[in-house]
């Protein structure tokens, strides 16, 4: 995953290049974006199963997978602003999640 989070370094400083606020408003506003991101995904989702009479089917399965990946870029890239060793406290963690979640079954359905 090392080219990957090479790539979101270079997405990161061209986003602090192009940045002319204030550091602390630009942070807020770039965790913000993730809220974006994720309105994207659920009106994708309603396109794609034409929850909306009046638009009908807007959006396909692919739309959908393209606006996730959209959130973890995002979402990657807020890390990063947020800490030069971004890779190190995902990696660090997801073992955290994976040791937690899978050292047990998944819980029994109710209904």
């Amino acid at each position: 995953m090392d080219q990957e989070w090479e790539t979101i370094g270079r997405l990161h400083a061209w986003l602090e290049q192009a940045n002319q606020l204030p550091p602390e408003q630009a942070v807020l506003l770039r965790m913000l974006k993730l809220t974006e991101e994720t309105g994207e995904v659920a009106q994708a989702i309603i396109g794609a199963t034409g929850q909306n009479p009046r638009k009908g089917t807007t959006h396909n399965w692919h739309d959908v997978q393209a606006e996730l990946c959209d959130v973890i870029v995002t979402a990657m890239v807020a890390l990063r602003t947020l800490t030069p060793t971004a890779e190190e406290v995902f990696t660090a963690h997801l073992d955290g999640v994976a040791k937690r979640s899978l050292a047990q079954p998944p819980a029994e359905a109710s209904g």
